[in-house]
């Protein structure tokens, strides 16, 4: 089984790691051809192109003017403990064991508009680049384009390697765009959330996100491997419910957010 999340907006390059391991990004010399590209952007292109204010444009202009290689543990961070948005809030990698990590970098990858693909302990460096940005590089007119199958190639090289090639889909809609499913070597399990208000069951952003996270941490804390032992997933309340499921797409339902 193998998990994907998005990655976060928000950053956290001030507190210490809490993994003494860390590992490198498979596609660095993509990354670096991206940073080139976005070098040569203004600050009022920057906020154009990503929609940000102009305060947002200039620290990630310096970012870009910054960001070098190589990663060492000085310069850079694990992925899964640089990002804290509120998957990051439900997935709380700062408190996993070791054994959680070395487990998490076989079974969980994270999703990203810079480097394609992160394993949990893979370094980076401060950065914003949205998978859904139309940044345009060489002929390839957007992201998806620039990255092509190679997303998908490296899913496939770890889910080629497990027992059960199972893809757990819980990243976004804008960041799972860049894979191909129809050429992905495995079943695709999507997760949704939704919580009841008003008295109907609905996805409220804040709470779906965390509870993505929720669902990577006992995917890894529990070593999850079946899709039997997925749907018994009971984390903070929620429960899987059949009746609001389709197919591969599993709907978790929740009485009460708390």
């Amino acid at each position: 089984m193998l998990a994907v999340i998005s990655p976060a907006k928000r950053l956290d390059f001030k507190a210490p790691s809490t993994s003494a391991r860390y590992s490198l990004p498979v596609f660095l010399d993509e990354s670096k051809q991206l940073i080139k590209v976005l070098r040569n952007k203004s600050p009022a292109d920057i906020s154009r192109m990503m929609n940000l204010s102009s305060n947002l444009a200039d620290i990630n202009y310096r970012r870009y003017a910054e960001w070098q290689t190589p990663f060492d543990s000085g310069n850079a961070k694990p992925a899964a403990l640089a990002f804290k948005g509120d998957v990051y809030l439900g997935l709380q990698a700062e408190s996993f064991s070791p054994g959680d990590f070395a487990w998490a970098q076989n079974h969980l990858r994270i999703l990203s508009g810079l480097h394609g693909i992160l394993k949990p302990l893979d370094l980076i460096q401060p950065y914003r680049l949205e998978m859904g940005t139309k940044l345009t590089v060489g002929r390839r007119r957007n992201l998806y384009d620039f990255w092509g199958s190679k997303v998908t190639d490296a899913l496939n090289e770890v889910l080629n390697t497990q027992k059960r090639p199972i893809l757990i889909n819980l990243a976004s809609h804008e960041y799972f765009g860049v894979v191909k499913p129809e050429k992905v070597d495995a079943r695709i399990i999507t997760p949704s959330f939704k919580d009841l208000k008003n008295g109907r069951y609905k996805f409220l952003s804040f709470y779906a996100k965390k509870a993505r996270g929720l669902m990577t941490r006992y995917i890894v804390e529990n070593r999850i491997s079946t899709l039997k032992a997925l749907k018994e997933f009971n984390v903070a309340g929620y429960y899987f419910s059949e009746s609001q499921s389709r197919g591969d797409h599993w709907t978790f339902l929740r009485d009460k957010p708390c």
